[in-house]
């Protein structure tokens, strides 16, 4: 049964799913297009390492490129993906699903309004993509 639970955005092209008292984190699809979806490696933190919100968690590597992943939520990495760390390419290939990165167990849950919308994280990419 697929999530109905809408997804919350971050300027930096990660997205976030709130679930209960945590929140699962992944990169948009406007992202993986923005690294030809050659995605190599997967740099994650370990299960129970405190994550902060807007600061880095870990990385991807591309074949031209790496990029940082950042915390959409202050908290405690409740779960990681093994499955990516085994075949990155899942991340190109279902970012919303298979491919997602962490799990964060949150400390606040208010961060979650500082979050954009689908409609305002659209509006952002389109401004991107004009510069």
């Amino acid at each position: 049964m697929p999530n109905s639970t809408p997804l919350r955005y971050m300027k930096s092209h990660e997205w976030a799913r709130i679930e209960g008292d945590l929140c699962v984190v992944g990169i948009t699809d406007f992202a993986v297009e923005q690294l030809n979806k050659e995605i190599v490696n997967v740099d994650l933190p370990e299960v129970g390492a405190a994550v902060r919100r807007n600061e880095p968690f870990g990385i991807l590597d591309a074949v031209k490129a790496a990029f940082d992943l950042y915390a959409p939520m202050s908290g405690t990495v409740a779960e990681i993906n093994t499955a990516i760390l085994d075949d990155p390419t899942l991340v190109a290939k279902s970012p919303y699903d298979d491919g997602w990165m962490i799990k964060i167990r949150v400390s606040d849950p208010a961060q979650a309004a500082d979050l954009l919308d689908a409609e305002t994280y659209q509006r952002h990419i389109e401004s991107e993509a004009r510069h």
